[in-house]
């Protein structure tokens, strides 16, 4: 029997209104740079984001005593607060009847290979203090009788650590989060966009000392592009993922992250090979993740080609209906693509058949209204002829409903709700969808209290590139906050950030402003919208889940031929508004360049297939099977043990991008702390590791 959750109930969950920011401060301070009057503004921290990750930084700043302002490209706007699935997760450590300790979340969270130890460690162990907080400040998470918060099983994940709010879990992040700074009075720059760091000194002495940024509510006829600047030694870039860097995204519309702006800075990256990719609904319409109980109520797939006519696909790659209804559940816990899920009719095997079907001019959709349809010659569906791990789960989940519909609403009633705010009904019509790019788990190269090779410069969220190959779904948004919470701890024990910035930065920053003016032309033959095509048709043609060494290389060749026509011709733009969108796709063009430039580094040094992609090699070892035979056009590499063991950076020299490795940094598990020997160290500041340009 379904259970009934009251209306209002779904309606708070699902309609999660966000508080109203506070007046902008103004600007007290102008000066004229390069011909352009701007107004500047000065802070002991500029944090650059205002999704989950960067309010956490920012309020665990404030709570410190720090002086920070935040400054966002649009407040809730971002993957935070517009993204999510059935029931977004968040992952944590789990109490010992799992067999759960901190040690072991660390193993599962970095088992996918090239990811520092002891980053997974600092998650793990900061993801209880981190749960409690927000639960502190009043995220709703579900609990049991006894105070036991409720869990389930995610991606990649053996034990059981996710839990969740419903398809909101992120946006009521950023909901909690945002009361708290807003009572803190953290000062909020909303529409403002940061363009260019700032930075003086060289070698490793170089340091942060500010960032232009772009804001409509400081054009005027002295500063008609709106280019304000923000002077603070301290900066955190918290502004998500290149969520614009795929056509094929499940990302909101208009967010770009930082990479560009961090590689022009000189800032290392790091893992611009490792991505996430998985089905979801399209970013044209309403974008979401088609995770968790979407696929477990097991809808019925098929494609739609020009002509009108349906195809039962899945058909064509299973061998039975049990085998394929299975593996379309599995999607639920296993939904980002692995090339080793592709092999022995696992469920990657869906991605691949989506995918193929999608490059083929199909439509695909999910009719939750209709079982599978049979695999030809065998027997119908049936809840009874399901795998023993999938009977298992839908048995205690009380799903034996007999349509896909209503065994979704007995289970999420929520993720059917959710669609209906955006006018689609999903209990009415069939749902379309697509294999989409979803998260980076690359990005800045980052230590253990969230510093990049910058000093001065931190980046937490999907902006900083801790995540490795693969991790459990949900410990991305963990790690935003434990890390946001880090940062924070080390600003506040460098003592950096207590006052506003002082000082005159004025020829640092004329020097920036006119290399921005340069790079933005009323005549360049250059524009947002082609430079748009371009690196989205190639990162989803080129980049996506299938790659081969031809095709990677042929891209980089344009990629790096696009970069170099940006910088000769700039980016053309005719309303100031379109100067901003100008500045980002010029650091967007220079992003897929190094993430082309990885990959095609990784694949050339023989790396093989892993949590992103599959890279095939008519030499490769494996061969996916569909029920027709060998799918020998999808004959890819193996995994080389080696890789798993390092990370490629990348960083800007001049205009050419350089590519190295460095090995996983290690933890020693055996290690143990002992309280008189390692009190002195905490009481004195020696565990944050500050060095002299701190």
């Amino acid at each position: 029997m379904t259970r009934a959750v009251p209306q209002e109930i779904l309606d708070a969950l699902t309609d999660v209104d966000m508080p109203r920011l506070p007046p902008e401060a103004s600007s007290s301070e102008a000066v004229l740079l390069a011909g352009v009057e701007l107004p500047v503004y000065r802070a002991g921290c500029v944090v650059v984001g205002s999704g989950a990750a960067g309010l956490r930084a920012a309020v665990e700043m404030k709570r410190r005593g720090d002086d920070v302002v935040i400054v966002s490209q649009s407040a809730w706007g971002g993957t935070s607060a517009c993204s999510g699935s059935d029931k977004q997760t968040l992952h944590t450590a789990n109490t010992a009847d799992q067999g759960d300790n901190y040690k072991a979340m660390a193993r599962a969270v970095r088992s996918g290979g090239a990811m520092d130890e002891d980053t997974a460690y600092v998650e793990a162990v900061g993801s209880s203090r981190m749960m409690a907080s927000l639960q502190f400040l009043g995220l709703p998470l579900p609990q049991d009788p006894l105070g036991g918060t409720l869990r389930y099983q995610t991606d990649h994940d053996d034990v059981g650590r996710a839990t969740s709010c419903g398809p909101r879990t992120s946006r009521l992040m950023v909901k909690v989060l945002a009361e708290e700074a807003i009572r803190l009075d953290v000062p909020f720059y909303n529409q403002t966009t940061a363009v260019k760091i700032l930075t003086e000194g060289e070698g490793a002495d170089r340091h942060v000392v500010g960032i232009l940024a772009m804001r409509a509510s400081d054009r005027t006829g002295q500063n008609p592009l709106g280019i304000a600047l923000f002077v603070s030694g301290v900066i955190v870039l918290a502004a998500g993922g290149p969520g614009e860097l795929y056509r094929d995204s499940v990302y909101p519309n208009g967010c770009f992250g930082s990479l560009g702006l961090a590689l022009e800075a000189g800032v290392e990256l790091v893992n611009l090979t490792e991505s996430q990719f998985g089905i979801g609904t399209r970013r044209e319409g309403f974008p979401w993740n088609l995770s968790g109980s979407y696929v477990q109520a097991i809808p019925h797939i098929y494609s739609v080609d020009a002509e009108g006519t349906e195809h039962h696909f899945l058909a064509q790659y299973y061998r039975t209906t049990q085998e394929l209804a299975s593996n379309v559940f599995r999607k639920g816990y296993q939904w980002p693509f692995h090339a080793t899920r592709m092999l022995d009719f696992g469920s990657s095997l869906v991605d691949l058949a989506i995918s193929s079907e999608t490059a083929a001019g199909r439509r695909v959709f999910m009719d939750f209204n209709r079982n599978p349809l049979p695999v030809p010659g065998d027997l119908p569906f049936s809840l009874e002829r399901l795998d023993d791990d999938v009977r298992l789960y839908l048995g205690k989940a009380g799903a034996g409903q007999d349509v896909p519909i209503d065994r979704l609403k007995h289970m999420n009633p929520l993720a059917i709700e959710l669609y209906r705010r955006y006018k689609i009904d999903i209990a009415a019509e069939p749902l379309e969808f697509a294999v989409n790019n979803q998260h980076m788990n690359g990005g800045i190269m980052v230590d253990t209290w969230g510093r990049s090779n910058l000093a001065g410069c931190y980046a937490v969220g999907e902006a900083a590139g801790t995540h490795g190959v693969t991790r459990p779904g949900g410990a991305a948004l963990n790690a935003g906050q434990v890390f946001g919470t880090r940062v924070a701890e080390h600003i506040g024990a460098s003592g950096r950030a207590k006052r506003p910035a002082t000082g005159d930065k004025s020829g640092i920053a004329e020097a920036g402003v006119a290399d921005l003016l340069s790079a933005l032309r009323t005549e360049s033959p250059l524009t947002v919208k082609s430079i748009r095509s371009a690196v989205q048709s190639r990162m989803s043609e080129k980049a996506g889940i299938i790659c081969d060494e031809q095709s990677v290389g042929k891209a980089l060749i344009e990629a790096r031929k696009l970069s170099a026509e940006i910088r000769a011709d700039g980016v053309a733009y005719g309303r100031a508004a379109e100067a901003v969108r100008g500045v980002q796709w010029r650091h967007m063009a220079l992003a897929s360049e190094a993430v082309l430039s990885a990959l095609d580094f990784f694949i050339r040094r023989g790396g093989g297939s892993r949590g992103a992609r599959a890279i095939c090699d008519p030499q490769g070892e494996s061969i996916p099977h569909a029920s027709a035979g060998l799918l020998e056009q999808y004959r890819f590499r193996r995994e080389r043990e080696a890789h798993r063991d390092e990370q490629i950076v990348v960083r800007l020299e001049g205009d050419e991008i350089k590519l190295s490795t460095r090995p996983n940094r290690a933890v020693d598990e055996n290690a143990k702390s002992f309280f008189e020997r390692d009190w002195p160290a905490w009481l004195t500041g020696r565990i944050y590791d500050l060095g002299a340009n701190e």
